[in-house]
């Protein structure tokens, strides 16, 4: 099946409510086109460099989130058009993306990254260190961001169990986030979570935002 086909089907896979981000790195232009002539709007790149050199060429009503690993010295590429960043994992890439966002004179949305799996490479949050943050005056500065809500990866593993844990565990922050710092801000809604392997799973433990890639586009071809 073509990229038309793998969208289709796999949108009725999912109920309403829940944002998919077609993570198209990696893959031509030709085959994004192909997702937006099928109606999708939403995509996720997980390198600055690529998001920076693919959104001019690609149409203007994409909505282009940065999900991957964000350096502080790449924001500026991206700054000007960046719909949603998924990664912030400290107040000074926070920062950062304020004074870019200030420099574009726009509001930047943004999510916390939570360190949820049990493996060391995955980048986040702790709920001490996102507590702290966010009742820090550093944070209270910020008028160019806004936190839209949370996101994390499970541990890669075949253990159903252990990824719904991680999922139900990331839910939890979310709730007692929205109830101690966003109780009146309705704009605080999201749970990214999920991917090609576990995004049943993340569904079901409530994500709003699933990240899918090989299933639209096919297989990685590096």
């Amino acid at each position: 099946m073509g990229v038309k086909e793998n969208l289709e089907a796999f949108l009725k896979t999912i109920p309403e409510g829940v944002q998919l981000v077609a993570v198209s790195k990696t893959k031509p232009d030709e085959l994004v086109l192909e997702a937006w002539e099928a109606g999708q709007r939403l995509f996720g790149e997980n390198k600055v460099q690529d998001l920076a050199a693919r959104a001019p060429r690609l149409p203007g009503d994409i909505r282009w989130h940065f999900i991957g690993h964000l350096q502080r010295n790449k924001v500026k590429y991206i700054a000007a058009f960046v719909s949603l960043i998924h990664g912030i994992d400290s107040l000074k890439l926070l920062k950062e993306v304020n004074k870019q966002a200030a420099k574009n004179k726009r509001v930047i949305p943004c999510l916390l990254q939570f360190h949820i799996a049990e493996e060391e490479s995955k980048f986040g949050f702790s709920r001490q260190e996102a507590d702290e943050l966010l009742q820090s005056e550093d944070y209270r500065q910020l008028r160019n961001i806004r936190i839209n809500g949370v996101m994390g990866m499970a541990t890669y593993t075949d253990d159903k169990e252990q990824v719904r844990k991680e999922f139900r565990n990331l839910r939890t922050i979310f709730l007692d986030l929205k109830e101690s710092f966003f109780a009146g801000d309705p704009g605080f809604k999201e749970i990214s979570m999920g991917m090609s392997g576990d995004y049943r799973i993340a569904i079901e433990e409530g994500s709003t935002m699933i990240r899918i890639g090989t299933k639209i586009f096919g297989a990685r071809t590096t």
